[in-house]
């Protein structure tokens, strides 16, 4: 198998496993689509990225990685949880699905080389799913920016969220910075990717995807003014360009980040905090406490967590809390000793984003864009594969020269 058919190969095992976390549930379509036709093709394309991935690795090489270890530790708590407390086929079902879901990572680790090559799967497989969301924009603007959600944009023709638009537009539009920065990319083809996505980003008024970007931005090209000038100087014009957009369109700006709600509802993060306060206050058992309930929906009480340390302590314990924490903080860890590079600025924007996003939405602790997104990051921290040293005669050993070579030389 040529090395081109390979990367391929390798390429369409990611592009499905961004398919299959893009979730089942959302916004409604302009033609309704089943919730098991969703689930089908979801979880068909989580088969079908093992599949290749077994294909295209069938010796099953794969590199050491802390990140994927950590997360098949977290395996463990999500069995527990999910067989001791009769949670049921669907805790199960997802379960394999997170097994699943790893082992792909394990199989597609072996080209993982600390190289931009699946940055760039991954900004043109979510700028892909950002199209679908244009498209059903134009199509039908007013199932795209339903009363439901307040006019946010969601997804027309497929099931998105405004913050599912909103994390997705984020990662690609800072990803693409940084390979502008890095000289990786053009003027022309980051303007292609960051203008439109941006504008998606606005539409959807998706407050923690527009902190997580700033912020996460911040802090990677932060890594890079030391060693880069382009850095320096973008670094600049952005802080400028901020203060007067701040004072100029300060009133606009607190419109949009409010959203028309009242600072009692905003105080408590849209409600959240109140799912938060009761989830805390539910008594457990010590084996809920340490392993949780199983795996579910991110749910409480019928209501969204949103939140995913506290949707890691409903379903996988404080054990799982144990673990997802370890996962950030080996990455972060991992992403500061590193020299400065592109690469480590990729990684600690991913793992910025991350971090801040965790607060409001949920998705550590299962198969989920963010778990892709950190995965991501542990690709850009991998060490270069070493290359085989080159074969040496051992001088110990002379060869003897055959019959025929010692008339020649006599």
């Amino acid at each position: 198998m040529g090395t081109d058919h390979k990367s391929k190969i390798v390429r369409t095992s990611w592009g499905l496993l961004v398919l299959n976390t893009l979730g089942s549930t959302g916004a409604q379509t302009i033609v309704p689509l089943p919730r098991s036709l969703i689930q089908m093709v979801t979880m068909g394309s989580l088969v079908g990225a093992f599949a290749l991935a077994l294909v295209v690795n069938p010796r099953v090489r794969i590199r050491t990685s802390s990140y994927v270890f950590l997360l098949t530790l977290l395996l463990v708590p999500s069995l527990i949880s999910s067989v001791g407390q009769g949670a049921g086929f669907g805790a199960l079902f997802r379960c394999a699905r997170l097994a699943l879901f790893i082992g792909t990572l394990w199989l597609l680790s072996r080209w993982w080389d600390g190289g931009t090559t699946f940055v760039r799967h991954h900004i043109r497989m979510y700028f892909a799913v950002l199209g679908t969301v244009a498209a059903g924009l134009v199509v039908s603007p007013g199932a795209a920016l339903p009363d439901r959600y307040g006019g946010r944009l969601v997804g027309a023709l497929w099931p998105l969220t405004p913050p599912q638009i909103g994390q997705y537009a984020a990662v690609i539009i800072g990803l693409t910075v940084l390979l502008l920065l890095g000289r990786r990319t053009d003027r022309t083809s980051a303007a292609v990717v960051i203008v439109p996505s941006l504008v998606l980003l606005a539409l959807t008024h998706t407050r923690t995807a527009t902190l997580g970007l700033l912020i996460g931005l911040v802090l990677a090209i932060g890594s890079l003014i030391l060693t880069s000038a382009a850095a320096r100087r973008f670094f600049t014009w952005t802080v400028l360009c901020a203060t007067v957009a701040a004072v100029a369109f300060s009133s606009a700006l607190q419109a949009w980040f409010l959203r028309g709600q009242s600072q009692e509802n905003f105080a408590s993060l849209t409600g959240r905090a109140k799912v938060w306060h009761a989830l805390l206050a539910e008594p457990r058992t010590t084996s809920q406490y340490l392993f949780g309930t199983g795996l579910g929906d991110k749910s409480f009480n019928g209501l969204p967590i949103d939140n995913s340390w506290l949707a890691v302590y409903n379903e996988q314990g404080i054990t799982g809390i144990a673990l997802v924490a370890a996962v950030i903080i080996v990455l972060g860890g991992v992403a500061l000793l590193r020299p400065p590079s592109l690469s480590r600025a990729c990684a600690i924007f991913l793992i910025s984003y991350c971090a801040i996003a965790s607060y409001t939405e949920a998705g550590l602790g299962d198969a989920s864009p963010y778990l892709l997104h950190l995965a991501l990051a542990a690709s850009l921290l991998a060490a270069p594969a070493e290359a085989a040293p080159p074969s040496t005669p051992d001088p110990s050993r002379r060869r003897v020269p055959s019959r025929a070579e010692s008339s020649e030389v006599t």
